[in-house]
């Protein structure tokens, strides 16, 4: 039996515009269980912004003792300036090896599931181990 993306996809999907500071992604990050945010303009989607991407655009000096005045000013900075541009996108209908194998062959950790452009979901990593080690398909939400 074939499993779709639809089957195991998220579609409880954050997005974030173009222009929301990285202090707007720490906050989500900081509340949500989740590691991707798919960036918009005009509700098209541009970008995929991980936390990966966020870490590493932080100072290591944040929150601490020597934190500097510049330091802080990495929170200022734009998810447009962080993020992966021209995602890598699949299908609903799409089975799931296809997805592993775009995931893979891209080094990347998660794709925007889209219809039409228009975005319904998102599939990672996470969701296609789960779907590999579960007998019983149950939808997870990212």
């Amino acid at each position: 039996m074939e499993i779709r993306v639809s089957e195991i996809m998220s579609t409880r999907v954050v997005t974030i515009d173009m222009d929301d500071r990285l202090t707007i992604v720490k906050e989500i990050f900081d509340s949500a269980p989740f590691h991707h945010l798919l960036v918009v303009e005009n509700d098209s989607l541009q970008g995929v912004l991980s936390e990966r991407d966020y870490l590493r655009t932080l100072s290591p000096h944040i929150g601490s003792i020597g934190e500097t005045e510049r330091d802080s000013d990495t929170l200022h900075r734009r998810a447009h300036q962080v993020m992966s541009r021209d995602p890598i996108t699949i299908a609903p209908e799409a089975d799931i090896k296809t997805a592993g194998q775009l995931m893979l062959a891209h080094d990347i950790g998660c794709l925007p599931v889209m219809t039409f452009s228009k975005i319904v979901g998102i599939i990672t990593w996470k969701d296609l181990l789960r779907a590999f080690c579960h007998d019983e398909l149950v939808p997870q939400q990212e």
